[in-house]
């Protein structure tokens, strides 16, 4: 996959928010009503009688087809988003499985995974960022299937973290021992991410 970095260090659009935005935005960030498609690469358009997902320890995970992914028990949640790119969208409406109940028919547990997605793109996460009822595998957003441009068939969604780790077309999740960089972290971006203390690039 080619290097594409979507954000600069001379990047800035700094705008002054509204005062009832105040405790939703973080730092840095700009509100918008439009939802900004960026990719590392193409977009893959995988055929759902050949996507499948799995989760667990490598050569020991849960694998689902489609048809069986979706029979799983789903969850409507709306939640704010922030990309690193500085931007912020309110209130956006997804529909998916959480990672808790696909860990739990799983039967695995460990510290660290690694999102595997079409398209060779991975991120890591702590497995305690994915639980707790603050992660999902989305199928939906605002009451349509997922566009292939938003990471659909289905995207990893992790709001509370910078919106590279809600890693698009994701495959699998693969637990680790060990907290390894991913795609964008391996070319200098956070190992985790989180918008509120503007964790952008490695140092920050």
């Amino acid at each position: 996959m080619t290097a594409m970095s979507p954000i600069a260090r001379g990047f800035h659009r700094r705008r002054q928010e509204p005062a009832e935005n105040a405790g939703r935005v973080p730092p840095g960030q700009y509100v918008t009503k439009d939802f900004p498609v960026l990719s590392a690469g193409p977009t893959p358009h995988t055929a759902l009688d050949r996507w499948s997902f799995s989760i667990g320890r490598s050569g020991r995970q849960k694998t689902w087809n489609w048809a069986e992914f979706r029979a799983l028990p789903s969850q409507d949640v709306t939640v704010d988003i922030h990309c690193v790119t500085k931007w912020t969208k309110f209130d956006t409406a997804w529909q998916g499985v959480s990672v808790d109940t696909l860990l739990d028919l799983a039967g695995h547990d460990g510290p660290f995974a690694m999102a595997h997605c079409d398209g060779g793109y991975t991120t890591n996460l702590p497995v305690a960022d994915l639980t707790g009822g603050k992660a999902w595998v989305a199928y939906a957003y605002d009451g349509q299937p997922l566009a292939p441009e938003h990471g659909g068939p289905a995207r990893l969604l992790v709001p509370h973290l910078y919106f590279w780790k809600s890693a698009k077309w994701v495959r699998s999740l693969e637990l680790r021992d060990t907290n390894d960089p991913g795609f964008w972290e391996n070319y200098g971006y956070h190992i985790y991410g989180d918008p509120w203390r503007e964790q952008r690039y490695a140092g920050d």
